[in-house]
């Protein structure tokens, strides 16, 4: 076991990942006896470790038979559905699920999903992508899981499932000149609602969103003292501990959704500067390993995870710096939660799975899926 282990371990992504553990650990550490929120993170490490190494023991191809993924589907809905019905409210977001004492966010889980069942789809139309319906398809299969999470309301994780979307639609090489007619017209749409539609006081809910540093008093605290706690790191970083945006409190959510603030005011330039440089290091591996993948299943898979991933960064550290809203995603692997560190770990450990039978694919089935058979 101990050497099936060390063998199907991307280890050049753990070295990575885990100083991103560590430093998200000791961002939300208070250093005081009962910190409540380390401890529990701690925890939540040690399980998604072991759910990591866990799933990338498993043969995953079994998930391209198209009534498993249909299934899978469905059941997120479901989940996302039962939220609304009997879902936990939290700061104004009913987004929670309990089980047995354990809160959880199906809209984490529901990503994932949504994943494997854009990466089904497309791997199977390779070959007339450029079809127009696929667009329209694929669109419905990410609409569905849009609108159940946008009215919990979690913009941010809208967002995110809309950049899955369209992250894979640009990568299976769909039309470009259909994806430029589709955006086109939502533009258009949401200029008429603007102009004909919207009251104006929707309107100014609609800048203060956008802008939020337009009222700093209101709407806007949250970034404006994110943006502090990013420039006061300054160079070097203020040292462990000493970050006073975040520990005395300026900083609202500090383990959470500012994260990346609280770290930068600690850390400073040169820290930021490494951290980018670890979350550089996993997605080159995740795009290589997709480069490398035995199907093209296993290869949008794994895409998807580097954009779901990747859209979750860009968006934490444009809210943190002021550039984009606040949207409270957190940033992976460092913020705290179990429900979104599980799904990630997971994920990753999924394309490990799906990685170390790769190489072994034979030539013959590589080709029948890629050209078509002969």
């Amino acid at each position: 076991m101990v050497r099936r282990i060390l063998t199907h371990i991307d280890w050049v992504v753990l070295a990575a990942l885990l100083p991103i553990l560590v430093a998200g650990l000791l961002t939300m550490n208070s250093f005081s006896v009962d910190d409540y929120f380390a401890s529990r993170q701690l925890v939540w490490i040690g399980v998604s470790l072991a759910v990591l190494i866990g799933a990338s023991l498993i043969d995953w191809r079994f998930l391209r038979k198209s009534n498993l993924v249909a299934t899978l589907f469905l059941a997120g809905n479901g989940l996302l559905i039962l939220v609304l019905l009997i879902g936990q409210i939290s700061r104004g977001v009913q987004s929670w699920l309990s089980v047995g004492g354990l809160a959880f966010q199906p809209a984490d889980l529901m990503k994932l999903i949504l994943i494997l069942v854009l990466a089904k789809y497309f791997s199977r139309r390779h070959i007339e992508i450029a079809h127009i319906r696929h667009i329209i398809v694929s669109g419905i299969y990410a609409f569905i899981p849009f609108v159940l999470i946008l009215v919990q309301p979690d913009f941010g994780s809208a967002i995110i499932v809309f950049a899955i979307w369209l992250g894979l639609i640009v990568v299976s090489g769909v039309s470009k000149k259909h994806l430029l007619g589709v955006t086109v017209a939502g533009l258009l749409a949401f200029l008429l609602a603007w102009t004909f539609l919207f009251a104006d006081y929707q309107k100014d809910r609609i800048v203060t969103f956008l802008h939020p540093l337009a009222d700093i008093q209101g709407a806007g605290y949250n970034a404006f003292q994110s943006t502090i706690a990013v420039g006061s790191g300054g160079i070097l970083g203020k040292g462990l501990g000493y970050g006073t945006q975040s520990r005395l409190e300026f900083l609202p959510e500090y383990e959470t959704d500012f994260i990346f603030a609280a770290f930068a005011e600690e850390w400073g330039f040169v820290g930021v500067i490494i951290l980018f440089g670890l979350y550089g290091v996993i997605v080159w591996r995740l795009v290589r390993t997709a480069m490398y993948a035995a199907t093209n299943f296993e290869s949008l898979f794994t895409l998807g995870v580097t954009i779901m991933l990747g859209a979750h960064f860009i968006i934490h550290v444009g809210m943190n710096v002021g550039l984009l809203p606040v949207t409270g995603l957190p940033l992976p692997f460092m913020s705290y939660g179990g429900s979104h560190l599980l799904v990630e770990m997971l994920a990753l450990g999924m394309v490990m799975g799906m990685r170390r039978y790769a190489l072994a694919y034979h030539r013959d089935d590589i080709h029948n899926e890629f050209i078509g058979p002969q």
